[in-house]
């Protein structure tokens, strides 16, 4: 875990880049008043620190076709640490999963699915569910609407 500080400029920079990593180096300058250098070396400074992990373009999942997101709760029969990473890699190749969280509670581990139908489920079930002998049960809920999707991080303030 980075320990690096952040100050109000870097989250004022980091909230921009949530919102539109697009922007070019001089709109992001112009929208957090900075000049364009010091904005330049801010930002190559939270990348290198693995403060901003990597930008990506979100995508319209219903231009795309037909899409279910799935939420999968999934019990495992043995809590063992071995077991559980195992599973956790099965998982995490799996293209199928988006999200992967390892919880507390009588839940083991919380997965978001997107698949195109439900026979493409079935094999996701079969190819990673199924598959694992430590899985004692899971349940699936599928999604109906997406009201919000969000992928920006929060950003605590400074208490001072």
């Amino acid at each position: 875990m980075n320990n690096m500080h952040i100050d109000t400029i870097d989250r004022r920079l980091l909230d921009q880049l949530q919102r539109d990593a697009s922007l070019t180096n001089q709109a992001l300058a112009d929208a957090i008043g900075l000049s364009p250098s010091a904005c330049l070396k801010r930002v190559k400074r939270l990348k290198q620190v693995g403060i901003i992990e990597r930008q990506v373009a979100l995508l319209n999942p219903e231009a795309l076709g037909p899409c279910l997101h799935m939420v999968v709760e999934v019990i495992m029969e043995r809590d063992h640490k071995v077991l559980y990473q195992r599973f956790e890699k099965r998982a995490l190749a799996a293209a199928e999963v988006k999200q992967c969280y390892k919880v507390t509670g009588e839940i083991d581990f919380v997965l978001i699915v997107t698949v195109p139908d439900m026979a493409a489920y079935d094999r996701f079930c079969d190819a990673v569910l199924y598959a694992d002998d430590n899985l004692k049960k899971f349940r699936t809920l599928i999604s109906r609407k997406r009201s919000k999707f969000d992928t920006a991080e929060q950003l605590i303030t400074d208490s001072v």
